[in-house]
């Protein structure tokens, strides 16, 4: 499930670029080829950001990467452990 993911994050990523770039290259009388660049634009940066914080929520839980030391403090005040 993790390398689907990373390979939904690296897509949505170059789609947020792509289509960020025909967003702003439209010229001003085509709006409705703009408007849609811009939304599959925003909609490729959600999905990149999901997937990319899915892929660092993952990577800390399995201990491929060490918890970030904000998350550390933040279970050490809840009294959680790892």
């Amino acid at each position: 499930m993790a390398k689907l993911i990373a390979i939904l994050n690296v897509v949505a990523w170059a789609g947020f670029w792509s289509f960020g770039y025909l967003a702003l290259t439209t010229q001003p009388e085509e709006g409705s080829r703009m408007t849609v660049a811009v939304l599959l634009a925003a909609a490729g940066a959600a999905v990149g950001m999901w997937a990319y914080f899915w892929i660092v929520r993952h990577s800390e839980a399995t201990g491929f990467a060490k918890p970030t030391r904000s998350r550390a403090r933040y279970e050490a005040d809840d009294g959680l452990t790892h």
